[in-house]
């Protein structure tokens, strides 16, 4: 998991690795996330998720090696 602007000052890190069971969800890692750290879990209905390149649902399978990111939404002016 890689951890993008406030997500990383929530965490103190920029990357931190989770054991998942093969075939989980996006959704189950982010319990696992929100669990470990608490701040993030008070921010999830403001935070967008990616795996690669493309934003991710909740019940998006993943795949071993998968770089998943957090991060809260872009805005521009």
């Amino acid at each position: 998991m890689v951890f993008w602007s406030y997500c990383r000052d929530f965490t103190g890190t920029e990357r931190e690795e989770f054991e998942l069971r093969d075939g989980a969800t996006v959704g189950e890692l982010l319990e696992q996330v929100y669990a470990r750290f608490g701040k993030l879990g008070e921010a999830r209905r403001s935070l967008l998720v990616a795996v690669g390149v493309e934003y991710a649902e909740p019940g998006r399978r993943l795949e071993r090696g998968e770089e998943v990111s957090l991060f809260p939404p872009v805005q521009g002016g």
